[in-house]
């Protein structure tokens, strides 16, 4: 059985800050002990799916679960790029996402170039993929309503 769609939600908390700076494409993060609660069998790697910040509008993303290999993360992480552009930083806010499909498993690179361009490949895939009906349709799930908590 497929563990797709997953729902998750939290206070967005400040990472490591790479995201922005050094890939140019920022990152909402959960708290780790947040990341604790997600099944351990779950597949770790890139999904995408829709995003909500507080009361705003529901977006499209990709998100990184996993250890991201590059960065060798020590603990696990949930890594989420909203395809949107904020004119602010959110941190502290109430983030709702929703896995629809599994894009590919996390990969090691040997330059900060490889990564940017996996990036800007995983966004390309998502936004074709979200064009589905089929995933199209958790765009207005009530999970989304601002009466959902």
């Amino acid at each position: 059985m497929s563990p797709l769609p997953f729902f998750m939600q939290g206070e967005v908390v400040k990472g490591f800050g790479r995201g922005s700076k050094d890939l140019g494409c920022p990152t909402a993060n959960y708290s780790r002990d947040l990341n604790k609660t997600i099944p351990k069998d779950f597949k770790t790697g890139v999904y995408c799916g829709w995003a909500q910040v507080d009361t705003q509008p529901v977006y499209r993303m990709v998100v990184n679960i996993g250890w991201c290999p590059f960065y060798q993360n020590e603990d696990m992480s949930v890594e989420t790029h909203i395809l949107h552009e904020f004119e602010n930083d959110f941190y502290g806010s109430n983030l709702k996402i929703c896995l629809v499909e599994f894009l590919r498993p996390e990969m090691n690179f040997t330059s900060p170039d490889g990564l940017i361009k996996q990036i800007a490949t995983d966004i390309a895939n998502a936004h074709n993929i979200l064009d589905l009906p089929e995933h199209m349709k958790f765009r207005e799930n009530d999970y989304f309503s601002n009466d959902a908590k």
